[in-house]
């Protein structure tokens, strides 16, 4: 397979970039994922797919819990700073306020225009990143707005 003709091909999946909140114990973190989508509509399921050496997944996978932070169309700031997994200081992921999701405890962005809590089902390997499955139990929504894709962004993160 040409490497180059596979990252045009695969550049053109569309993807949304939501922020990912994490908890362990008393450390909560978050990260900018790109590769989630909902896979079941009875129970509702999303699927995530995590890099393996990413501290998230770690965390994910010793809590069960997740949040999935919608960002808007011109929210690629807080995309951008959350490529980096962000700590937790004080009520801030980086210099973004947080809270507690009310249903998992996990971070809720208060710029979010949406959210959805979720608990894990099932992680499955899949090649260098692991697909994180898992039943959202609690949504809402701030805002009814455009979401942020990540063509729309200039990054790049194609799947290789």
């Amino acid at each position: 397979m040409d490497p180059k003709a596979r990252q045009v091909a695969l550049r053109k999946l569309p993807y949304g970039l939501f922020i990912i909140g994490a908890v362990d114990g008393d450390k909560v973190g978050a990260f900018t994922a790109a590769w989630i989508s909902q896979c079941s509509f009875e129970p509702p399921l999303v699927m995530l797919a995590v890099k393996k050496s990413s501290t998230g997944l770690a965390m994910i996978q010793a809590s069960r819990r997740f949040s999935v932070n919608v960002l808007a169309a011109d929210q690629t700031e807080i995309a951008a700073h959350f490529i980096q997994q962000r700590p937790q200081s004080g009520n801030r992921l980086g210099v973004y306020p947080f809270r507690a999701g009310d249903r998992t405890g996990a971070p809720i962005l208060e710029d979010a225009p949406a959210f959805a809590e979720c608990q894990v089902k099932q992680v499955v390997p899949a090649g260098d990143h692991d697909v994180v499955i898992a039943e959202v139990v609690a949504v809402t929504v701030r805002r009814d707005v455009k979401p942020l894709m990540l063509q729309d962004t200039g990054f790049e993160y194609y799947g290789g």
